[in-house]
């Protein structure tokens, strides 16, 4: 049992919150409440999970030495000796079969997305990408914007050019405020360039720089999606609690009234980047930051109750 759950610890379970992103394209193209749509997502997650777990513990495998040097990495079952390396290799070769199998069986255009990431997220990053400052924090973006526009294809949704603007910039901020957060911790270990290579590349100055260009796109970017958002509609709406306003209040740009969650979630982040350099793991904070986790959960429930039932 000792062995089965280092296993599934380095199949990282945390990051797999990640992978609700997959959950977007459903609920913006006013598709969710049709029927087999939302079942077809949950699936797409479940074989992405799959996939990405596959990943970390590739990456895990051939990052042991480096894992070994950092401060916190050490601990990783593979790192620290707890997990057998043959084990780990056996789940890996499984996840990526049984995963790719799915995938294929599911949608080809989802496939192909899945075998992108796989070799973009799995092989170039690892032993490539990783290392050359830039291309880095762009690859880490990357895996964010695939599981975007792996949940719209199984559903044949379109993606709003200015979602996408969003995706893009709301990745991009949260991969450099990784970098950040990592050169912060790593600074006094002394081993900042055994653990992360193109971290000799940045400097403080410049990720800051680079911090607050993301962060000002991620959230102008959302506030032109929703300026451009079309009202949903669709057979049985449940209620529309807007046409029961003055027509002082009638409007079809209702969504922008979550632009305020959405910028202080942004500036909470940085916060907590700066302050307790806690950006090195964005799925941590999102599960642990109390504040962080009420503004998603009252963004959450604005945007479903404003294009579902208004």
């Amino acid at each position: 049992m000792g062995i089965l759950w280092a296993l599934f610890r380095t199949a990282r379970p945390r990051q797999w919150i990640k992978n609700a992103a997959l959950l977007a394209p459903v609920v913006f193209s006013g598709l969710l409440l049709v029927p087999g749509r939302l079942e077809k997502v949950v699936e797409a997650i479940v074989v992405f999970t799959l996939i990405s777990a596959s990943v970390y513990i590739f990456n895990d495998l051939l990052d042991i030495e480096a894992d070994r040097k950092h401060p916190f990495k050490r601990k990783r079952p593979l790192a620290s000796g707890e997990l057998p390396v043959s084990l780990a290799v056996f789940a890996m070769l499984a996840g990526v079969i049984i995963g790719l199998a799915w995938a294929y069986a599911m949608n080809m255009f989802f496939f192909g997305i899945c075998l992108t990431y796989l070799v973009v997220s799995g092989l170039l990053y690892t032993y490539w990408l990783k290392n050359i400052p830039i291309l880095d924090v762009i690859t880490i973006a990357t895996g964010y914007i695939l599981r975007v526009y792996a949940g719209a294809v199984v559903i044949d949704a379109h993606m709003n050019v200015w979602f996408l603007l969003t995706v893009i910039s709301l990745s991009l901020f949260l991969a450099v405020g990784k970098r950040k957060s990592e050169m912060t911790l790593l600074r006094g270990s002394g081993n900042t360039a055994a653990v992360r290579e193109t971290l000799k590349r940045y400097t403080e100055e410049l990720l800051n720089i680079y911090t607050a260009m993301f962060a000002t796109a991620s959230w102008l970017s959302y506030a032109l999606f929703t300026f451009n958002q079309p009202r949903i509609e669709f057979e049985g709406k449940v209620l529309t609690f807007l046409s029961l306003l003055p027509k002082t209040f009638l409007s079809e740009k209702w969504l922008m009234a979550t632009i305020p969650l959405v910028v202080y979630g942004v500036m909470r982040y940085m916060q907590l980047i700066y302050e307790k350099n806690e950006g090195e793991s964005p799925e941590r904070i999102l599960l642990s930051d109390k504040p962080l986790i009420i503004t998603v959960v009252l963004w959450g429930v604005m945007v479903l109750g404003l294009l579902y039932v208004a």
